[in-house]
């Protein structure tokens, strides 16, 4: 996938992701591709915000993603942002756009938190 990671803090993750080697057979970025960057970042969030409440292990439970336009080349950056966190529950709002920075898809991650023991 690619993927890399550029900020991360409880309040926001950020990362990027190549489009070339995440395409689908008409040569755009694969809309499955998009929800697992998505999830990546939304889980590294969810997991540092774990961390706060003693709940470090973020078990993802909920993705849904809108795709808003197609994208044929360059790197798509996500980030990460809560809707709610709680000790229980954690969701993220991800936005992903491309090298323009035009809105390409919007994710929604609900995790569950739990101990590590």
């Amino acid at each position: 996938m690619g993927i890399k990671l550029t900020e991360l803090t409880p309040e926001r993750v950020v990362g990027s992701m190549p489009v070339d080697g995440n395409t689908q057979p008409y040569g755009l970025l694969h809309g499955g591709a998009s929800c697992v960057l998505a999830e990546t970042l939304g889980s590294v969030a969810a997991v540092l915000h774990g961390y706060t409440v003693d709940r470090p292990l973020a078990l993802g439970v909920d993705i849904s993603a809108t795709h808003h336009k197609a994208v044929r080349e360059g790197t798509v950056t996500g980030v990460a942002t809560p809707a709610h966190r709680g000790r229980g529950v954690a969701t993220y709002e991800i936005v992903i756009t491309d090298e323009a920075g035009d809105r390409v898809c919007t994710a929604r991650l609900t995790c569950l938190l739990r101990s590590a023991g």
